[in-house]
């Protein structure tokens, strides 16, 4: 079992959504950070002074799978958020010790393989 975080372009989030959908990837979480990479810092008036914008709005988008998703989830990620400009993300596949479903008390990879409702 894999955690996958994916942080990306606020614009992509819709199309990253359909490529997960489209692969059968189900289950995820969505948040709205800042952060800094390799993006050029944007300098910005504000009141009369000039200020460096050092942070940038992003998405992080986090999915548990079992082993067979893995490769499945991270082409689709990164295939629907690439731009080719600095700044379209990264990918990072953790390791994940344990999983339990609350609803069914199903563990492991039974509590993330999607089920039918």
């Amino acid at each position: 079992m894999k955690l996958i975080k994916a942080i990306i372009r606020p614009e992509k989030l819709s199309d990253v959504l359909k490529a997960l959908y489209q692969a059968e990837v189900r289950g995820l979480t969505v948040s709205r950070v800042q952060g800094h990479g390799g993006e050029l810092e944007a300098v910005e008036t504000y009141r009369g002074m000039s200020v460096k914008m050092a942070l940038v709005e992003k998405v992080v988008i986090e999915i548990g799978v079992s082993e067979p998703f893995v490769d499945v989830t991270v082409k689709a990620v990164m295939n629907a958020a690439r731009t080719g400009d600095v700044g379209d993300g990264k990918i990072f596949v953790l390791p994940v010790d344990a999983v339990h479903r609350i609803r069914t008390a199903e563990r492991d990879q039974a509590a993330v393989t999607p089920v039918a409702s």
